[in-house]
């Protein structure tokens, strides 16, 4: 199978993104990510559209008319009439829909943490979001959504790779899956994107050679903000 051509690779990744493919296929594709980082970036892509998915909706007040309109459906035996509004009781309504807005807004952008840097979710084989990752300017803050549990004797330890490089350490997650990753200066010169950061299952202390020993459980693309 030519695995260079653009359409294959789109849609190869896809579906290891969806977690549409056999068990067989995935572990090939495995493979393949350790070796084609264009391959990685790709999937990333794949990644962040369906993670952007995920986040839940805030709730709305349905408006009055539209209940009523849901009514003289259901009740088509009632006629329903509503009353001419003047002007000025409309131009409320905008002046209220605009506030609104505004509101929104100014949620959304106070929500934003500030000094992060770039973002990360990085997710299992099964597209399950299974952790976070802020980038500040000298460390790596980590929020665990649903880390699958290590023994005493093991550790998970944080990737950086670059395109077409091979894996650097970032350090290890903390036990807990919440915490700080402090960052030496060689680290943070790293977090620049694309870049796509990975969790691999480790001995105690961390991989004894400088590079991924055990199954990678998590990845994902950092994300500028």
């Amino acid at each position: 199978m030519n695995y260079k051509t653009t359409a294959l690779r789109r849609a190869l990744a896809a579906d290891y993104a969806i977690g549409l493919m056999p068990a067989t296929a995935r572990r090939r594709f495995d493979a393949l990510l350790l070796e084609d980082a264009a391959l990685r970036v790709e999937l990333g892509h794949w990644q962040e559209a369906l993670a952007s998915m995920t986040g839940a909706l805030p709730e709305r007040p349905v408006p009055e008319h539209v209940w009523a309109g849901i009514k003289s459906r259901i009740e088509p035996q009632v006629l329903h009439m509503p009353a001419k509004k003047p002007l000025w009781t409309n131009l409320r309504l905008w002046a209220a829909a605009f506030g609104i807005v505004i509101a929104v807004l100014v949620g959304v952008l106070y929500q934003r943490d500030l000094g992060v840097e770039y973002n990360a979710t990085l997710v299992a084989a099964n597209q399950q979001p299974a952790l976070q990752i802020k980038a500040f300017a000298d460390h790596l803050q980590v929020e665990p959504l649903s880390l699958a549990a290590v023994t005493s004797a093991q550790d998970l330890e944080l990737w950086a790779i670059k395109p077409g490089g091979k894996p650097i350490s970032l350090g290890l997650v903390p036990a807990v899956g919440k915490g700080r990753i402090q960052l030496s200066e060689a680290q943070r010169a790293l977090l620049t994107a694309p870049l796509t950061l990975a969790v691999s299952l480790e001995p105690h202390g961390g991989s004894p050679t400088g590079q991924p020993t055990g199954p990678v459980l998590y990845q994902g693309q950092l994300a500028s903000l």
